[in-house]
């Protein structure tokens, strides 16, 4: 057990001395059988479609068919029926309030692929709070009214009410869905979303398995309602003790040293669990599903070959390690040649960046016949990954596969990020002087097609008018970083830097990086992002650290607003607001923080 031991962090020495569960997966995880050996493997496609010359998408291959405009009209539904209720669960063996889909942490796979129409029936079982689901990464064309953001697209859905979404799977890769009310989905309202679509090249998959989302997650075992209570503070010391996780998940598991809680704690909970198949080539959908920590992902003695960054198919490159903000997706292939029959797989939240109580978390991969009970022996990757932003994807070596080139912008935003007290010293996030605030009763988008184009300043609604292309110049004040993500598309990112952009260096200016979420460095770095305004509807662009966005972290990106005032927006959005507006004309709804 010593040499083991040698081989683990020593944070870790005390909360993992077996691989055998002190509880069992109901316990831990409810009806989910992520973490486990039961876990389902995923196709390659879903083949209950028409297979035009072979594949759901016909000919469309990574390199002819445009992700953002050639979506196939596969004709198939995929259809979903989600119940959100309260439930205790023991995800790292501390007991806690959660707020779950179906029972299940993490929340069930949205599985489709490329082209499909996905439906998702979301019944609110919650009885004093709204509810609203965002499906990250989607670019929601000609469905803008279903991204999912209650006060910008739609009313929170009411409790024993019922909102059923219906989009396109309009573009492919790996991604995540996750409540979008207030910071709900930091107590548990999350789950991973597949789409199925060309791989690589010549368009032939180069990988033999598909082991499915790996959900990297920080932890915390306060209810998540009372983390914004004191991330809301006038104090900054009980702001930055509010944000520190206790623990850190990989899907959903994790140990815990029960000897550091006064809460009901079962010691050896049970660690998330994998299996290689020596030689075979296996596809790792990892997601940093979390409410703050950057995570560093590594397997002991293997190399991860990269193949997509978000939504984004990219040139194939190999590191012994990856970095994800919050929102970042990054899928990768491994390798199954090791010698041993037993590794550990590794994420460590970056402590240089986001502090946390236990910051490394642990799964066990087994090969082959191994029996599946014995600590690894395996030897953890060296640390090459020393910064706390997009430093392990620099622009220069990010190349998409499928190439656009971003031409001049007719819009340019200037935005500038701090952090200051307001009148009543309460410390938030300003965009421009700006802090967000949402009024769920009035969603930006339904006020837009009404002909409503006057806010009050706080929604920070900016209005890019008749504009093709837009450009945000971004700039970070503060000695934090922030992962920002932006709804309704991938962006183009043209450069970063210390000081003053130049106004014309561009990186890879023919074919830029493109992501849907991307870090900005601490203290005076830019970021430079460009997108094509062909997605007419109201976009959030934020924080994803869910305490920075509760704190305001956020403005609305509105796009093409003649074009809303057109849109037949579907009567289920109206009625949602019907039921919210009568669920609050009696309840009295404590909103303390942005509301998103």
């Amino acid at each position: 057990m010593s040499a083991n031991k040698t081989k683990i962090p020593k944070l870790l020495a005390t909360v993992l001395t077996t691989l055998a569960a002190n509880l069992t997966q109901e316990t831990t995880n409810g009806d989910s059988t992520y973490g486990t050996l039961n876990a389902t493997t995923f196709p390659k496609f879903m083949t209950n479609n028409p297979l035009p010359d072979g594949y759901p998408w016909g000919p469309l291959n990574a390199t002819n068919a445009n992700p953002y405009k050639d979506a196939p009209y596969t004709g198939v539904v995929r259809k979903y029926n989600w119940n959100i209720a309260r439930k205790v669960l023991a995800p790292d063996g501390v007991q806690k309030e959660m707020i779950v889909v179906n029972e299940q942490f993490p929340g069930p796979t949205i599985e489709a692929n490329w082209g499909d129409w996905i439906e998702v029936a979301v019944t609110n079982q919650l009885e004093d709070e709204g509810t609203a689901i965002h499906y990250h990464g989607l670019l929601q064309k000609a469905t803008p009214w279903f991204d999912g953001v209650p006060s910008v697209q739609q009313c929170p859905i009411a409790p024993n009410t019922t909102l059923t979404y219906r989009f396109r799977a309009d573009i492919y890769g790996t991604s995540w869905w996750h409540s979008h009310y207030s910071a709900q989905y930091a107590g548990g309202l999350l789950g991973p979303m597949i789409i199925y679509g060309p791989n690589h090249l010549n368009g032939t998959h180069d990988y033999d398995i598909d082991l499915g989302p790996v959900f990297l997650t920080d932890w915390y075992h306060s209810e998540y309602f009372d983390i914004v209570k004191n991330v809301m503070s006038t104090s900054l010391t009980t702001i930055l003790a509010a944000g520190i996780s206790q623990n850190n998940l990989i899907n959903g598991k994790m140990n815990f040293d029960c000897n550091q809680t006064n809460l009901t704690c079962t010691p050896n909970a049970g660690i998330s669990k994998f299996k290689f198949t020596p030689g075979k080539k296996h596809r790792l959908r990892i997601i940093n599903a979390g409410a703050e920590g950057q995570q560093k992902f590594s397997i002991d003695e293997h190399n991860l070959t990269v193949i997509a960054h978000d939504f984004v198919p990219v040139q194939p490159y190999t590191v012994n390690m990856v970095s994800l903000g919050i929102g970042q997706r990054v899928d990768v292939v491994v390798d199954a040649q090791g010698e041993k029959s037993e590794y550990f797989m590794r994420s460590h939240i970056e402590t240089d960046c986001t502090n946390s109580n236990q910051p490394d978390a642990l799964a066990a991969i087994y090969y082959g016949n191994s029996t599946q009970t014995a600590l690894p022996t395996s030897t953890p990757q060296p640390d090459t990954i020393t910064d706390c932003h997009d430093a392990a994807y620099p622009l220069q070596s990010t190349i998409p596969i499928y190439q656009i080139t971003p031409p001049e912008p007719d819009k340019i935003h200037t935005i500038e990020i701090t952090i200051s007290q307001n009148a009543t010293g309460f410390w938030l996030w300003h965009m421009n002087d700006v802090s967000f605030r949402a009024n769920f009763n009035d969603p930006v988008l339904l006020l837009a097609n009404k002909g409503n184009f006057t806010y009050p300043q706080n929604w920070n609604v900016y209005n890019s008018g008749t504009a093709k292309n837009i450009r945000v110049i971004l700039k970070n004040t503060s000695a934090a970083r922030h992962p920002m993500h932006l709804h309704g598309h991938n962006m183009h990112l043209l450069a970063e830097g210390t000081g003053d952009w130049d106004n014309s260096t561009i990186i890879n200016a023919s074919n830029p990086a493109r992501r849907d979420t991307f870090m900005i460095k601490n203290n005076g770095y830019y970021v430079i992002q460009q997108y094509e305004a062909d997605n007419p509807g109201v976009w959030p662009f934020h924080c994803h650290i869910a305490w920075h966005v509760s704190a305001g972290l956020y403005v609305n990106m509105m796009e093409r607003p003649s074009d809303i005032e057109s849109m037949h927006i579907p009567q289920i959005m109206h009625q949602t607001c019907r039921d919210w507006w009568a669920f609050t004309n009696t309840t009295i709804i404590e909103q303390i923080d942005s509301g998103l």
